[in-house]
């Protein structure tokens, strides 16, 4: 599924990153970018004042959730966090909707590893189907393309190198989620504007990682846990 456009968020943001390039990427040109989109992040959460809510909710569920305090606030917190500096990414949208409920789910799944166990993995697969299906019925928002695709690189990274010993696997994990999230990050700011995380229309070997860790997963019954 293509990245949908916001043209507003869009415009925002490749104003602020050729700024950033503008300044030769100096403290003072950081300093002002932080400014700059803290300050619109603070307005798009009063714009989209029931989003916020119910991207806290779903969090706090999650919090609730947790069987390892410490790890489970760094990792719920730091997803609070990017969902609430993201809310312009919904455009005229005032909910978060369900698709984006069930991709944040995702990315907090690993605070549920011990409750789930041998079906962590597999639950993870099927709520990448249902959100992807629910946002072709409801109509694609930026913050679901960014939302599943960080959902996806947050869990299956962290499932790879909790799951598996060898070092192939892992480094594939990383090399299929990680990799494409740090680029598009990179080049973002290398080019002063933004840069799409890439995903292939038709050759998706991500999609074929993700089946064959959920699967050795529930095969060997293995229990994931944060620490």
């Amino acid at each position: 599924m293509p990245c949908p456009v916001d043209p507003d968020s869009r415009a925002f943001t490749n104003a602020a990153l050729a700024d950033l390039r503008a300044s030769g990427w100096s403290p003072g040109g950081w300093a002002r970018f932080l400014v700059r989109t803290g300050g619109r992040s603070a307005q798009q959460i009063g714009v989209h004042r029931r989003a916020a809510v119910e991207a806290t909710l779903v969090h706090g569920v999650f919090l609730g959730l947790g069987s390892c305090r410490r790890r489970t606030w760094w990792w719920v917190g730091s997803s609070w966090a990017m969902t609430m500096t993201h809310l312009g990414l919904l455009g005229g949208r005032r909910s978060i909707g369900w698709p984006n409920v069930i991709s944040l789910a995702r990315a907090n799944l690993p605070v549920t590893g011990p409750r789930l166990g041998r079906w962590l993995g597999l639950t993870a697969l099927v709520t990448d189907k249902l959100d992807g299906s629910l946002a072709r019925r409801q109509g694609p928002t930026m913050m679901g393309f960014y939302a599943d695709s960080l959902a996806d690189a947050a869990f299956w990274t962290w499932f790879g190198a909790r799951g598996e010993s060898g070092p192939v696997v892992r480094g594939a994990t990383v090399v299929a989620w990680g990799v494409p999230v740090a680029v598009a990050a990179v080049e973002s700011i290398r080019r002063g504007e933004m840069v799409d995380i890439p995903r292939p229309a038709l050759l998706r070997p991500a999609a074929a990682l993700q089946f064959v860790l959920a699967l050795r997963s529930w095969q060997d019954g293995r229990s994931h846990r944060m620490s």
